[in-house]
Formats: structure tokens, sequence, C-alpha cells
């Protein structure tokens, strides 16, 4: 009787209706925040989080409508409820766990498609099966909420336009409120405690499900107190910042030489400021021959754009190095921008802009001598500044004479790899071009430009440099720079498959770094693996 009272209340049902499409939407959104700093944030990944999600809802669809028609006590629905929060609150205490326990398992078993397939496992033993049974809500709730046949295609849609409603307000509220004031984590917690409320709210009108309502509670207090964390990497100790922003998360660690910003746990280093007078040892060093590729310019008189200006790197070794130049950066997320000014010594008179690069190429007319673009951020290449028509875009921005240089933070081999497309678009695009690997690292910087002189330019200016570290690095890069023969592997906006063509590259670089470990392994089985470490 009190189940039927409380159902009539048709309120109650949209209101359950509601909350679980917001939830599911949250989760998702929660999904690739904890998955981006292990596995990126490309559309690969968010590829299989959408489609392993949509399994889960569809799966949850057939189930929960079977299970009404069988057995229409709505206990068992508000139950499975009260399980998909307690499910969602255990992910910020074992979450990352479990991601890593996974890819030290596959790292070892799996030669191609490491970061598909770690992806995808990972999804679907964190997520399939709370929102398996989410997916369980809107037929259950239409098995209730039809009274008869006069007016279910009303009680159909309203119940389908507060599902879509909430949907539309757990998208927004994660990316713009809760993620980046508070954290993944307490996202997951928030959720999760109004699914368990609504729960709550249905067994305390129809005076049922005591027990588990109280150990419900329980566990998710218990969530609370463990689950508060906003560490990813929570092996690392004494990181000066760690916190997250609408587009990244952000690590800040330091030692006695050096500040470093990274924003994958995994692997990758972003920007460094040196404490001393140093050259960073990375791919910045070798970029800043691009200044010295322009002939009887002095530094003073140069305009350098920055896009992808991350903490400032390339600006304050460029202006330490080779003198005051004016120089502008472009980033996207603003929160890094702050750490810039915070950690790394960005000098206040070093404007930068928050936009998108190419968004603000198109809004701005000004021409510039360097344009550094460094937006290919891990594994993830924004398509739309990798394509014929970005490149273009880049030339029309550039001083007669210009220099583009990019940094290619991947080194692909074999035919069709990710190096050769973006080389031979830019290809299509400038007259002269040389690439050259960076020392110790998977980098790869190209330089580009409408002048063939800009190798002799490099090397006169080489000579008029006094510093003698800067001399011998710039000589390293006339030295190793080759002239890059253009092919017919072209990037377009319409065709600009990035993401496949930088996941082959990280299935050999991971080939690479883990072939010793795997020796161990087959011969000694995990300890001795562990014995090595």
């Amino acid at each position: 009787m009190k189940q039927t009272v409380i159902l009539k209340n048709k309120l109650f049902l949209y209101l359950t209706e509601f909350f679980a499409g917001m939830s599911v939407m949250a989760v998702e959104l929660g999904a690739s925040r904890l998955l981006a700093p292990y596995f990126s944030s490309s559309q690969i990944v968010w590829t299989i989080i959408i489609g392993t999600i949509m399994i889960a809802m569809a799966l949850g669809n057939i189930y929960g409508g079977r299970s009404a028609d069988k057995s229409p006590n709505p206990d068992r629905l508000y139950t499975r409820i009260l399980i998909a929060a307690i499910w969602i609150a255990l992910i910020p205490v074992a979450g990352k766990y479990i991601v890593l326990g996974i890819s030290a398992l596959l790292i070892f078993t799996v030669s191609n498609n490491f970061l598909i397939i770690a992806a995808f496992a990972a999804c679907m033993v964190i997520f399939v099966f709370p929102l398996f049974l989410l997916g369980t809500v809107t037929p259950s709730l239409v098995k209730y909420a039809v009274d008869s046949l006069d007016d279910n295609g009303k009680t159909v849609g309203t119940l389908g336009a507060f599902n879509t409603i909430g949907s539309i307000i757990g998208t927004f509220v994660p990316t713009f409120v809760t993620i980046p004031a508070v954290g993944t984590s307490i996202t997951f917690l928030i959720f999760s405690g109004i699914l368990l409320v609504l729960a709550i709210v249905y067994f305390v009108n129809v005076r049922a499900g005591k027990k588990k309502v109280i150990v419900s509670v329980v566990i998710f207090a218990l969530c609370c107190g463990l689950g508060y964390s906003d560490s990813f990497a929570f092996w690392e100790k004494n990181l000066t910042y760690e916190g997250e922003s609408v587009y990244n998360y952000l690590q800040v660690s330091e030692d006695d030489t050096s500040v470093r910003l990274s924003t994958n746990v995994l692997f990758g280093v972003q920007s460094v400021y040196m404490k001393q007078d140093r050259l960073t040892g990375m791919y910045y060093d070798y970029a800043m021959a691009a200044p010295l590729m322009l002939a009887d310019k002095k530094p003073s008189d140069m305009d350098v754009l920055i896009l992808g200006m991350g903490t400032g790197t390339y600006a304050t070794q460029c202006r330490k190095y080779l003198g005051d130049m004016n120089v502008e950066g472009v980033e996207i997320d603003e929160k890094i921008t702050q750490l810039s000014r915070k950690y790394f010594s960005l000098s206040e008179d070093v404007p930068v802009t928050t936009y998108d690069g190419r968004a603000y190429l198109n809004a701005m007319d000004k021409k510039y001598d360097v344009i550094m673009v460094d937006a290919y951020q891990d594994i993830t290449i924004p398509f739309q500044m990798s394509s014929v028509e970005f490149f273009t875009l880049v030339k029309d921005h550039l001083n007669e004479d210009g220099v583009m240089v990019v940094n290619m933070n991947m080194r692909g081999s074999g035919d069709g790899n990710i190096n050769q497309y973006l080389s031979d678009t830019i290809g299509q695009v400038f007259d002269a071009e040389y690439t050259v690997d960076v020392a110790n690292t998977t980098n790869r910087e190209l330089f580009a430009s409408n002048n063939p002189s800009i190798m002799e330019n490099l090397q006169a200016n080489t000579k008029q440099i006094t510093n003698a570290d800067l001399r011998n690095m710039m000589e390293t890069v006339y030295a190793d720079s080759t002239p890059y023969g253009k092919g017919d592997y072209i990037l377009t906006d319409d065709k600009a498959p990035v993401e496949l063509l930088g996941m082959q590259v990280i299935d050999q670089l991971i080939e690479e770094e883990v072939a010793y470990y795997k020796g161990i392994y087959e011969r000694d089985g995990i300890q001795g693996v562990l014995n090595s470490l």
C-alpha cells in the first residue's frame, strides 16, 4: 500500500528519472577525467567511454523492462539505484588503483593497441555495472507511471523530458562547476550522494529496506572519508601542486634545479623552468634555433607567437638566452597560465591569451617573425591544428622570411606514420622544411619557412653567440637537421586521423620501453619484475 501511495505521486517518479539522467552524464564526464591522466583525453578514449556506457545503458534498458514486467515491485528498482550509488562512491576510493592494476597487467601481455585495450578494460570494470543499473530506471518507471493507454504517450514523453533535462544539467555542472571547483573525486561523491538520497526517500516512505539503507549510508560515509583525494599520482610525494582545470589534470613538481608541469601521471613533461641559467635538456633548446634562422634582425625587434604556451618555457628560455624579444602566447587552459606566473616565473610583460590557437589566428591580423606550434600534448594532437588549412593560416601570419617551428612530441617509424603526415602536410604550405630529432627524447622539431636560406642564417648567427652552451646547442641543431622531402600524406580539416596515427606511435614507444621488463617477466615472472625495479 505504501508503495502504491508514493508511486501514485508522479512527481517523485519524474524526479527519479531526472536525477538518474543527471547522474549518468556526470559519471560519464567523471570517467573521462579519471582516465585522462593515464590514457589521455583523445577522441579515441572518449569513443571508448561513450561506447562502453551506451552498451551498459542498452543492456540495462533491456533488463529493466523485463524485470518490471516480471516482478513490478519498485523495491527492486530503488535497491538497484542504491547499489549504483554505492558503486559510484567507491570509484574515488578504488578507481585509480584499478586503472593502474589493469595497465600493469596488460602492458606485459598486449603488444598492439595497448592504450585502447587498457582504457576499454578499465571502463568495463569500473563503469559498466553502475550504469547498467541506472539503465534499468527508465523502463521500470514507465511501468509504474503509466496508468492507462489513454495517457501513456504523455507520461512517457514527460519521463523522457525529465531524463533529458537531467542529462543536460549533469553535463554542464561537472564540467563547469564541480570538477574545476572540488575535483573529480568529490564530483563522483556528490552525484553518488544524490542517488543515495533518492533511494533513501523511497525506502523511508514505504517503511522498508532499513538494513540496506543503514549499510549503504555507512559505506558512503567511509567512501567520503577515504575517497576524498585529487591525487592521481598517489605514489608521488611532496608535489608542489596537484589539481584539475576544465581541460586538464595538473601536476607541478620541483627539485633544486627545475620546476616541471605534467598533465599525465604515466608519462610526459609539458613545461619546465630552470632555476639556474641552464638549458632545459628538452626540445625547447632545439626550438631556440628558430629566431636565429632570420637574417639581420635583432632579438629586440622580433615578434614571437607561441601557440600552446604552457607555462612559458619557450618564452622564458628565448628571452634568457637570445635577448628581450617581444613574445606573446596563446594557451587554452587559463589554470596553466595562472600556474606559470606562480611557479614558473613567467614574466608579467609576456601577454598570454586564453584561447584556442587556431581560433586566435582567425581572430587577428598581426604578423610575426617566429611562430612556435607547441599544442601537441602527450598523444593528444588537435586535428584542427594539424591540417593544411591550419598551416596555411600560420604562414599567413608570418612576416616575409618568417619561421614556423613545430614540436612533434612523438617519433614514428614505418611508412605513413604521424610525423610523415605532419611533415608532408607542412610541405604543401612552406618551401623550405627541416627536421631534427631531439636527443634522448621522443620529440622531433620541424622548422619551416619560405626562405630557403634559413640554415645558412642559423650557421651565421650561431658564430656570433657568446654563450658556450647555447652555441654548442645551435651547432648540434645545424649539424643534425636534415631537409625534408615532401610526400603525399596530407592532413586536411576534412580528413585528419591524428588520434589513430598517434596511437600507433604510442604502441611502438611502449613496446620499446617495456621490452627489457617483458624479457624479465617471461623468464622470472612478476616477482622478477618487482625485484628489478
